[in-house]
């Protein structure tokens, strides 16, 4: 035989179609099992590429809310003061975040810290703020030390003092 089927032996292209079939001890999967692991497969891509997609615009918001909330501590306070510390409510999925700073030029957690509850959306570059809380220098347990809550962390109870 001769021409585009031929081997070099000559048998034809009969030789290499029974070298692409699978041992004779195992069964060629059906073109409809192919079908559906292939359609599995699919699913499962397009999944995790939707979760991605979800954990990068959340985080992506996430990282403008909490520049909003830095603005925002700063407006309030009229210190512009860099060391601040930002705690989110991350056992709920809220937009409530808690921010806190020094009241007077020092270290962190050095003087008496301003500690403002702000929540709702991004406008204008700044949130709402809902309420706060004052704490003492060096306050290790910031819910044991609490003082002089104000807005909705005073009618909370946020406030053991």
């Amino acid at each position: 035989m001769t021409g585009a089927w031929a081997d070099s032996d000559g048998r034809g292209g009969r030789q290499e179609a029974n070298r692409l079939r699978a041992p004779d001890g195992e069964a060629q999967p059906p073109g409809r099992r192919r079908l559906l692991e292939s359609t599995a497969l699919a699913l499962a891509g397009a999944l995790l590429l939707i979760a991605t997609v979800n954990d990068v615009v959340l985080q992506t918001h996430v990282n403008h809310r909490l520049v909003a909330d830095l603005r925002t501590w700063r407006s309030y306070t009229a210190h512009n003061y860099h060391n601040l510390s930002v705690s989110q409510d991350v056992r709920g999925h809220t937009t409530r975040d808690v921010v806190c700073g020094n009241t007077s030029p020092g270290g962190p957690r050095e003087r008496v810290q301003l500690c403002l509850e702000m929540t709702g959306p991004v406008t204008g570059g700044r949130r709402a703020v809902r309420g706060g809380w004052y704490l003492p220098p060096k306050a290790e347990d910031e819910r044991a030390y609490r003082y002089a809550c104000f807005g909705s962390a005073a009618r909370a109870g946020r406030c053991p003092r």
